[in-house]
């Protein structure tokens, strides 16, 4: 099994700042891409940040200069740093990586029950 198990979601004022973190555990073999997706109420879920093994990012347009991500491939773990933060980033962030358990087995998707972050005006 695998486990993802996010971090640091809470409450801010608009303009205040975040930091998630992401720690994947279990029967690990390599991860190639970690990210972080939110979803407000009534919207469907959206990637916010996703990162590569090699470093590789690729973000959501509206976060960019605001969200930060980055990862520790030696503790499995992603982090989203998030700064100026606006109201209408307010949503549940989910953690997100691609595992492969063994070196036989292809890559399989694994989700992180998800964080609340709410940021207020």
């Amino acid at each position: 099994q695998v486990q993802l198990v996010e971090s640091g979601g809470g409450s801010v004022q608009a303009g205040g700042s975040l930091r998630l973190s992401c720690a994947a555990s279990g029967s690990i073999f390599s991860i190639n891409v970690m990210g972080w997706y939110r979803q407000a109420p009534g919207k469907q879920r959206e990637l916010v940040a996703r990162i590569t093994s090699g470093g590789r990012t690729n973000q959501l347009d509206s976060v960019k200069g605001r969200f930060t991500i980055s990862r520790d491939n030696a503790k499995n773990t992603v982090y989203l740093q998030m700064n100026s933060l606006k109201p209408e980033d307010t949503a549940v962030y989910y953690c997100n990586a691609g595992v492969r358990r063994t070196f036989w087995e292809n890559f399989d998707d694994y989700w992180g029950q998800g964080i609340q972050v709410t940021v207020s005006s």
